[in-house]
């Protein structure tokens, strides 16, 4: 039963990320009006990783859709932004932010990488399009029973910091495209660093653009789990940080 996306189901958005789950089977029949338009409402509320970086989220249909062998949604988010220095990052941060206010509201969802927009749609927009996400009425459980059910890296594998596993638990769990996990923390505990790790050649030929979006992603869950703990947060971009080799730099969040 979809709820209303209301300021209380935002609460609960910690919760979520515990036993939220990419959604892939849907009911073909649209959502009412009613909550499409809450969700329109909703898209002018997100916060931007870069203000500074313009951004255009449209609501479509499953009909708007280029699809091959993958089972269409009702309806999709479609980005379209402008290429500035961070923007998938904040693409990233931005939709994860609707991908959870989805499963909490009880709305399936899932980032979908490969599909593209029908040409009218991509006409509709000055900016460039990025990326979707699927959305609708789930046909399979929109949550997992238990958090064995994740298949991530352990903590040990993202992160060099002591002391900050319940902090960074919420973004190990954090969805990434083929489940790359490609994020990376260092620093302190109160001021941590975002990076990714380089992946192998072969590998890197499938994730490379889809990387600046997983972080993004990880970066809006690790912000979700310190306002849960009371930390006041300030994410600030300083290339020059000092970053174990390997490791691309996005990011810093300040505690």
């Amino acid at each position: 039963m979809v709820k209303s996306l209301t300021s209380e189901i935002k609460v609960n958005i910690y919760d979520i990320i515990f036993k939220r789950k990419s959604i892939r089977k849907y009911d073909n029949s649209p959502l009412d009006e009613d909550i499409l338009k809450r969700i329109s409402e909703e898209l002018n509320n997100l916060i931007p990783l870069h203000k500074d970086i313009k951004t255009d989220i449209k609501i479509i249909s499953g009909d708007d859709i280029k699809l091959r062998s993958m089972k269409r949604a009702p309806h999709y988010l479609a980005i379209f932004s402008e290429k500035k220095e961070g923007y998938l990052t904040n693409v990233g941060f931005m939709l994860q932010q609707m991908d959870l206010l989805f499963s909490a509201s009880g709305i399936g969802s899932c980032w979908q990488g490969i599909p593209t927009p029908k040409g009218h749609v991509l006409k509709s927009s000055d900016l460039n399009f990025i990326i979707l996400i699927a959305f609708g009425i789930p046909t399979e459980p929109l949550y997992r029973e238990d958090i064995s059910e994740f298949k991530r890296k352990s903590l040990e594998n993202i992160t060099d910091i002591e002391d900050v596993n319940e902090l960074l638990e919420p973004v190990r769990l954090a969805p990434s495209a083929i489940n790359s996990q490609p994020w990376f923390f260092t620093g302190t505990k109160d001021m941590i660093h975002a990076c990714s790790n380089t992946p192998n050649f072969l590998k890197g030929l499938l994730v490379n653009k889809y990387i600046p979006i997983d972080v993004g992603i990880a970066i809006y869950h690790l912000n979700v789990s310190a306002e849960h703990f009371k930390k006041t947060t300030e994410i600030m971009f300083n290339k020059n940080e000092n970053v174990p080799k390997g490791c691309n730099y996005y990011a810093t969040l300040k505690f």
